[in-house]
């Protein structure tokens, strides 16, 4: 039996089955706006899901809890603020921009700057350090290629049989 990429789509998908039935507003228009608002705010629960997408009890109590506001003529803002007084900035799945979230917005910039800033002091502390070399090693050298490498003695290896030579 063939199994189709649809069928496993539908059964691999929790996300379509997340907003059930019986919380849906009658309104199509207004449960537009409902699935608009839920796919900003984050499942307190659930790491990194929509309210929208998430299963959790949690998640369904903050569907109801915004299509109880949008049926009381809240508009999308003041429901977003509303969310975000209860259960904190954490809610909403893009930031806002002010001092308190700079670290979220700058912080890979400052990341990436200060790596690429290593990487090139390293580079070049790399280049720098490559110096001639003294009469001792060009002796030393000279010395391990007429014996072969590596040296006589080198290794320093201890043996129990005699060396016939």
């Amino acid at each position: 039996m063939r199994f189709s990429p649809v069928i496993a789509a539908i059964l691999l998908s929790s996300a379509a089955f997340a907003v059930e039935p019986s919380e849906m507003l009658k309104d199509p228009a207004l449960e537009a706006r409902a699935r608009e608002v839920s796919k900003e705010l984050r499942c307190v629960q659930c790491q990194n899901e929509t309210i929208d997408e998430s299963n959790a009890e949690i998640a369904r109590d903050m569907r109801l809890l915004v299509r109880e506001r949008i049926m009381a003529g809240e508009t999308n803002d003041q429901i977003m603020a509303y969310m975000t007084s209860r259960y904190g900035d954490y809610v909403r799945l893009e930031p806002r921009f002010m001092p308190r979230t700079y670290l979220l917005w700058f912080g890979p910039l400052i990341v990436l700057l200060l790596g690429g800033w290593a990487v090139t002091r390293r580079l070049s502390t790399r280049l720098e350090t490559a110096t001639e070399l003294s009469e001792e090693e060009i002796a030393e050298l000279a010395r391990a290629t007429d014996h072969g490498y590596p040296p006589p003695g080198y290794l320093h290896e201890k043996s129990d049989t005699k060396d016939p030579a």
